[in-house]
């Protein structure tokens, strides 16, 4: 009996480790840089907050799929060999769809670093949940 808790705990701690182990094909990507590029970079955006979410606001163009979908619906909007730019709540977020993506071949995965919302809600107009628009950082 003692063994099989420790056989549990050990995986329990391998798959909390997985988690948050980087991910090889994900490269990280000031939003502000991003933003000054992104007509340069030719990246599929795909966002992969939930639907409501989504609807509350995003960046013009993006696709949305939303984390528990991706498995099943990825290959409607988005090819293996695509650059992809995956737009999340959290880095946790982020991760597990570069996770999937992986397993399905992608290797051109990026992601923002910091909080991505709110630095790309004063460019693109998307509302920003803590109240309205911000009126910095970017010159509109």
């Amino acid at each position: 009996m003692i063994i099989l808790l420790y056989f549990l705990t050990g995986a329990v701690v391998l798959w909390g480790a997985r988690q948050l182990w980087p991910v090889r094909s994900l490269s990280y990507m000031n939003a502000h840089d991003w933003v000054q590029e992104k007509d340069n970079l030719n990246l599929k955006m795909l966002d992969v907050r939930d639907a409501s979410d989504y609807l509350e606001g995003h960046i013009s163009g993006s696709i949305n799929i939303s984390l528990g979908r991706l498995p099943y619906v990825w290959q409607h909007d988005l090819f293996p060999d695509d650059k992809v730019l995956i737009l999340s709540k959290n880095w946790y977020q982020s991760n597990k769809a570069a996770r999937i993506l992986r397993k399905y071949g992608f290797h051109s995965l990026f992601t923002m670093q910091g909080n991505v919302w709110s630095a790309l809600s004063c460019h693109h107009k998307i509302p920003a949940k803590e109240g309205g628009y911000c009126g910095h950082r970017f010159n509109h």
